[in-house]
């Protein structure tokens, strides 16, 4: 029970920068915080794309979103456009927006479902404001917006930008390698890190932003990996950046090809693009190629690889450390969720921060809100490979027949028998995001809610 005053977050980029500016603001005057980060270490910083959640964050710790904006080359997004991942030649966005309108005893999809039957045939998406104004390029944004919206940012300039707001908050920044780890005796706590350079920090309370390796979580707690690869097979990425052709669009893409996926993201000054492959069905030189045939302007540099393992470490709190970002585990980028269970986890961390010292009850109920966030994503990204109709290449053949966990089944098998969907109160994605990849890939319900055979037709 050891008061923590001082905090060290080990590890910049995005996830460290965001840690800093979070503790900073909120326990400014009340905490020592210190960053350790390594020139010579990069990041891997292709993390381009958020969700409206980041809205939410900024305001908390007071970050000026123009400001932001103009300091990362940011653009608006409201949605991402996901191309041939229910068939060859299909295309549906998930955008941001509530789809139609709430009924106590059903959800829009009920509606929409009787519609169809009554032969009005308009597209799902097409009852959702932030949909139409993502495909038709039209929109604005005003003093008290209507609109759900989300960035596409420089992630490297936004780790700069953060920098620069939590040293104006006292936050210390150290520059350095760690030589060695060292931990208390009896308990097993980091105590102090042993620079290269022969200086040693100590804290009270530690934070892993160190990436994959996981410098603190893993090497030297040991806590373990659970792995999800069986049912997210892709385990490998080639980024590269491309010149801008014309006016960004408001929204990110995925456009599915035969052994993964390809992304592109908008930016004031440039395109971000990417190409998410499994590695037990092609190779980098297929990557490669498809990556650079699909660009829509001048490659700025060579592609970069990314090699990563899905899945999530046993304990995001383990000791006296937390596990932020890429050190806590990776989900593919597919619905721009990774810097977004980087802020849920500060969140979570500042509501549940051990100011009295570190008791066990803060810890299990930490790693027991970040297990469920993990797993309720990790569904949401595979229900896109596995409600796919495709079958031109081994990669489709095998998410699309592959057992998936009993979560998602049922999830499935409900909304495929009676168009019913049913979440728990803390899940990310509601049913506006659900219903949207459902439908969007060809899942549409076999009956609706009966409740709505009461409506007359010309109250719909």
């Amino acid at each position: 029970m050891q008061v923590v005053k001082d905090v060290v977050i080990v590890g910049g980029g995005t996830a460290g920068w965001l840690a800093a500016a979070a503790i900073g603001k909120i326990y400014q005057g009340k905490l020592n915080v210190t960053l350790l980060e390594s020139d010579a270490i990069g990041t891997v910083g292709v993390g381009e794309a958020t969700i409206p959640t980041m809205m939410a964050f900024h305001k908390l710790i007071g970050i000026p979103e123009a400001e932001m904006m103009r300091e990362t080359h940011a653009t608006f997004k409201l949605g991402i456009n996901f191309k041939n991942w229910g068939e060859i030649g299909e295309d549906y966005i998930h955008s941001f927006g509530q789809v139609g309108r709430i009924f106590w005893a059903g959800e829009f999809q009920h509606f929409w479902a009787r519609a169809k039957k009554l032969g009005v045939n308009a597209p799902y998406g097409a009852y959702c404001l932030e949909h139409e104004a993502a495909r038709t390029g039209k929109f604005a944004i005003c003093e008290n917006p209507i609109l759900n919206y989300a960035f596409h940012f420089d992630a490297g300039l936004y780790a700069k930008y953060l920098r620069s707001f939590s040293e104006a908050l006292g936050v210390v920044r150290q520059e350095g390698k760690v030589a060695r780890v060292e931990q208390d005796a009896d308990s097993g706590y980091v105590k102090r890190l042993h620079l290269e350079s022969g200086v040693s920090i100590e804290g009270d309370f530690f934070i892993d932003c160190t990436g994959f390796r996981g410098l603190l979580i893993e090497e030297t707690l040991n806590t373990g990996y659970e792995n999800w690869q069986h049912w997210l097979p892709c385990d490998s990425a080639l980024a590269v950046q491309s010149a801008k052709t014309g006016p960004a669009t408001a929204y990110t893409s995925a456009t599915a090809h035969e052994f993964g996926w390809q992304w592109r993201i908008p930016l004031q000054n440039r395109t971000g693009n990417g190409v998410v492959y499994s590695s037990q069905f092609a190779g980098r030189d297929w990557a490669e190629k498809t990556l650079i045939s699909n660009l829509d302007g001048e490659k700025l540099f060579e592609p970069r690889l990314i090699q990563f393992k899905t899945g999530r470490r046993k304990l995001s709190w383990n000791k006296n450390c937390v596990a932020l970002g890429l050190s806590s585990g990776f989900l593919e980028p597919l619905e721009s969720t990774s810097i977004h269970m980087v802020t849920s986890g500060l969140i979570r961390l500042l509501r549940l921060f051990p100011l009295r010292g570190i008791q066990s009850v803060l810890v299990d109920e930490f790693n027991r809100q970040s297990r469920e966030e993990a797993e309720s994503i990790r569904d949401f990204i595979i229900l896109h490979y596995h409600a796919t109709r495709r079958n031109d290449t081994e990669f489709w053949n095998y998410v699309r027949t592959m057992p998936v966990p009993d979560t998602l089944r049922h999830r499935i098998d409900m909304f495929t028998e009676s168009g019913m969907m049913f979440l728990g109160g803390d899940e990310l994605f509601r049913t506006n995001g659900w219903t949207q990849v459902l439908i969007g890939q060809g899942v549409v319900p076999k009956h609706y809610q009966p409740i709505v055979d009461n409506m007359a037709d010309g109250e719909f």
